[in-house]
């Protein structure tokens, strides 16, 4: 049990409050221009009081006077300061509300200028519970006794294909053999010693690589592979003994989300070690744009690179442990937040619930967000341009108007609250999509405040 603050509302709360007092690229400019903007204010100022003290009527000076403070006080920058932060401020804080966590407050705006969603396949398109589906041995071989041999080995690895294949072997109460000289080979599967005979099991990829000949088997994979299934392959003692298909159902949310992503103008990409066959077939049926297949897992980042040629900016999802180099290579990386902590401190964007709809929600406020923070400089500027030169006397020899300093005062107050009020509302945005709740597994997730940049 964890107190004060260690606990996962305090680690929130603190990444909140980190995101909502960062500053975004654009707060960069509009700093710069701020600052160019008050000297030429100044200098406005100064030829204000010297044109009045020339041309004005009687008494010249008190006209002067007016008008050179009026056009100090109405072009004070407050509406420019406010502009950015309180709608960062908002923006994060409803982002929260919907389970969307901003880590990093400069990925409101990444996420915006993004064009290419790149989401990893198992556990974030997919439930990462693969299942057994089908199991066909090449001829003398008994179906049962590979099963129980490659459930074995299987036994040692902690991949999701791998605990299927085991509970397949568990639900028919197969006793399994202990194992001998395992190793798990990256990329390609594993492999290991049971009862005196030497196995690999893996992708097709892992068979070549062993010299081992697929014959008919490979024929059926293809066949498993054209229905959205996941072939894998099982030698004995140098001969292809079986192909083994699993199947990772997909999330019952996930296409309605990539629809919705498709509809916000973005380019949907799926990273995946399936083979090119299988991952063609999920991304048919799903509506993906473009799919990266057979990728290794250092491979993810290289991935990226592609899907980047031309200037693109992407985002990447994903929640592994071999998904964290893409997290912090990608423009903006978002974690599902059922995932491994290692992804979610890579991560600049973490989804609090498995639900992929999160991500449709995260790209929505960081858009309306972004919206309102240039409405609300579009506000700032436009009644500077228009009241600068009010304030200054520009109708006094028209209609013989000048704006007293009490006036200009209003104005300028009416301004900032015109900003604040604009940033409001967005504590009202609903989100896109309405997500299913997903606990998060306290005793395994650990949220990290990310440096300050």
């Amino acid at each position: 049990t964890k107190v004060g603050s260690d606990t996962m509302l305090a680690q929130i709360i603190k990444m909140v409050e980190q995101a909502q007092g960062a500053k975004l690229p654009i707060q960069a400019l509009v700093d710069k221009i701020t600052g160019v903007f008050v000297p030429i204010v100044m200098v406005f100022a100064a030829l204000t009081v010297i044109v009045w003290l020339i041309f004005g009527p009687d008494p010249a000076l008190t006209f002067a006077l007016v008008a050179g403070v009026s056009v100090l006080i109405i072009a004070c920058p407050c509406a420019m300061g406010l502009a950015t932060p309180t709608s960062i401020m908002v923006g994060t804080g409803r982002a929260a509300e919907m389970g969307v966590l901003f880590r990093k407050g400069d990925a409101l705006q990444a996420l915006q200028e993004a064009s290419i969603v790149a989401l990893d396949k198992t556990g974030t398109l997919t439930q990462g519970r693969p299942e057994l589906t089908d199991l066909s041995v090449s001829e003398g071989f008994d179906e049962d006794e590979v099963l129980a041999l490659v459930a074995a080995v299987e036994t040692t690895s902690e991949h999701p294909i791998a605990e299927a294949i085991v509970r397949a072997a568990e639900a028919k109460n197969m006793k399994l053999a202990e194992i001998e000289d395992f190793e798990s080979i990256t990329g390609f599967g594993v492999s290991a010693t049971v009862n005196g005979k030497k196995l690999f099991i893996g992708a097709d990829r892992l068979m070549v690589r062993e010299g081992i000949e697929l014959g008919a088997l490979a024929d059926a994979g293809t066949a498993l592979g054209k229905k959205g299934k996941s072939p894998l392959y099982a030698s004995i003692d140098g001969k292809a003994a079986a192909v083994i298909a699993v199947a990772d159902p997909i999330k019952e949310s996930t296409p309605e989300a990539i629809a919705a992503l498709h509809k916000l103008g973005l380019k949907v990409a799926m990273i995946t070690g399936d083979n090119q066959g299988t991952a063609e077939v999920i991304a048919a049926e799903l509506g993906i744009d473009h799919v990266v297949a057979e990728v290794l897992p250092e491979g993810k980042v290289d991935a990226l690179h592609k899907l980047r040629e031309g200037g693109a900016s992407l985002a990447f999802v994903g929640d592994g442990i071999n998904d964290a180099p893409a997290l912090a290579e990608a423009d903006v990386g978002i974690a599902i937040g059922t995932g491994t902590d290692v992804a979610i401190e890579s991560a600049d964007v973490v989804l609090m619930s498995g639900d992929l709809k999160g991500v449709v929600n995260a790209f929505d406020v960081s858009q309306r967000t972004m919206s309102n923070i240039k409405q609300n400089l579009f506000w700032a500027f436009a009644y500077n341009t228009v009241l600068i030169p009010v304030a200054a006397g520009a109708l006094y020899p028209f209609w013989g108007i000048t704006l007293s300093p009490m006036l200009a005062a209003a104005a300028m107050g009416l301004s900032s609250v015109f900003v604040l009020s604009n940033a409001l509302r967005l504590r009202w945005v609903k989100p896109v999509m309405i997500e299913k709740s997903t606990d998060l597994p306290a005793q395994n997730v650990q949220l990290q405040m990310a440096p300050a940049e």
